[in-house]
């Protein structure tokens, strides 16, 4: 017989991409755990996901497959543990969450909802919140969920009080008391800045707790287009305002800017310059749209934004970063970036492209915070006074980086001389990697002990979503029921 010509072989059909690897999903539609793959095509990062039910989905998860290869084969460490785990493994990621066995992060930021009401009724908020709902949390149930996180954690390092509108709640400086009773390592306030703007004697109490406290303050835009559409008001005044308060009283504050593509993404270089100039600014975070809660007016497709899409945007709009200087987070890559400066009468130092890469993966602690450790060390302020390899960096700089950082520094240098730049993109259920979600780091508590993993919280565990969850969970139960009953049994 003879062998088939060689021109056969050649013309054999490919597929027009590049297959990289098999994940878990979610169906966008019915909310049901389905198969997923990656694919490289047309140098973009795509999850190609399959429904039994309603078919097949393409969802843009990276437009740089050089940055998400790195950060699937490069910026890896061990997952850490917490103290203990609060559920157990029944229905399969994400059913179980609380943290269950299979969860592999720490909470390096645990959220505290103390509210639910809010003196604004943003167009878009993941929490749903608004005037119209006015439950407060009572105060023992929100000292019941700090408790939560101490027996997770240990020690804490970052515990956040959100809401709503966290500075609305009754008992708001009872809570912080409480929390600063507790060995949490730093204490945020996420906040829209209203009360902070309007009332100069809140923000003076807030400043008694200067040391291991910051705010989380809202700052979406110069632009007044901009805020009607993210906020349904022009808040421009009331940044300027809280931002005056906040200054005069050095209170460490992080800008948090809502991101939403062909809105307000074109500023993000303006407002990261705009805070290194601020005194009590530490950093800007930035948070693309999550497609969870009140979304009005939202389009995946036209407004939707990737963490290497905003990285490539700090590196062409900001002064003071490069795009290189914005890396992948280790405990959670796929989600979280970062980049590092020292403030210095010359301007900005940005810290990340001296280290080297195992730099970035040894560090043990997470704690964003500096005034826990006085022993700071002076040979990190040798180290950039002088012309060092980025290896001689990396071998001094080891604990810069482990999940949100923390850098060695002088005696004398305060973490008011630091300011970051953080990138955390919350997926949602188009873009959700359960892989990914295995390895979230950011977790609401709950009174009952349990943490929650943003991203599954608002999918399945908020107010109206859980009898969702019990749908799908009693359909894994009747499943596994069926399956018992039908597979056949070999006695031995």
């Amino acid at each position: 017989m003879a062998a088939p010509p060689e021109a056969d072989h050649m013309t054999r059909k490919t597929r027009p991409y590049l297959f990289y690897d098999t994940t878990s999903s979610l169906c966008t539609t019915c909310l049901r755990v389905v198969e997923a793959k990656v694919l490289f095509k047309d140098e973009r990062v795509y999850m190609d996901k399959w429904c039994p039910a309603h078919g097949t989905e393409r969802v843009l998860i990276s437009d740089d497959v050089d940055y998400y290869r790195s950060c699937r084969e490069v910026f890896v460490k061990p997952p850490e543990m917490p103290e203990r785990f609060n559920t157990k493994m029944q229905y399969g990621c994400p059913y179980d969450c609380g943290l269950c066995p299979d969860h592999m992060q720490h909470s390096c930021l645990s959220l505290i909802e103390i509210t639910d009401h809010c003196n604004l009724r943003c167009p878009v908020c993941f929490a749903g919140s608004g005037p119209e709902r006015l439950p407060h949390k009572p105060l023992e149930t929100v000292v019941a969920m700090l408790d939560a996180v101490v027996a997770n954690e240990g020690a804490p390092d970052v515990v956040q009080l959100s809401g709503g509108e966290p500075t609305l709640h009754p008992d708001f400086f009872s809570i912080v008391e409480a929390a600063r009773q507790r060995p949490i390592r730093h204490l945020m306030v996420n906040t829209n800045g209203v009360r902070i703007a309007q009332d100069r004697d809140f923000v003076r109490q807030l400043s008694s707790y200067r040391t291991g406290f910051e705010v989380y303050l809202q700052f979406d835009s110069f632009e007044v287009d901009a805020l009607r559409t993210l906020r349904g008001a022009d808040l421009s005044k009331i940044h300027e305002r809280a931002l005056a308060h906040l200054n005069e009283f050095d209170v460490s504050t992080t800008l948090v800017v809502t991101l939403k593509k062909g809105l307000n993404h074109r500023e993000i270089g303006r407002i990261i310059d705009f805070g290194l100039e601020q005194p009590c600014v530490r950093g800007v975070t930035l948070q693309p749209i999550q497609d969870a809660g009140r979304v009005d007016g939202y389009e995946h497709k036209r407004d939707r934004l990737t963490v290497s899409e905003i990285r490539r945007a700090i590196g062409e709009q900001s002064r003071a970063f490069t795009i290189n200087d914005i890396v992948p987070v280790p405990c959670n890559p796929d989600t979280l970036a970062m980049g590092y400066a020292l403030k210095t009468p010359q301007g900005p130092m940005p810290l990340t492209r001296y280290l080297a890469t195992d730099a970035l993966l040894d560090g043990a602690s997470n704690t964003i915070t500096f005034e826990h450790d006085p022993a700071l060390r002076r040979k990190v302020f040798e180290l950039f006074s002088t012309n060092h390899s980025p290896q001689g960096q990396a071998q001094k700089l080891g604990d810069l980086l482990c999940c949100i950082p923390k850098i060695e520094a002088p005696a004398g240098l305060s973490y008011r001389d630091v300011f970051r730049v953080l990138i955390v993109q919350f997926m949602d259920a188009r873009s959700l990697d359960i892989r990914a979600l295995k390895k979230s780091c950011i977790h609401i508590a709950q009174p009952n002990g349990q943490l929650i993993p943003f991203e599954s919280y608002n999918l399945f565990y908020r107010d109206d979503r859980l009898q969702l969850l019990r749908t799908l969970q009693d359909e894994i139960n009747e499943a596994t029921r069926q399956r018992r009953l039908t597979l056949p049994r070999f006695d031995r």
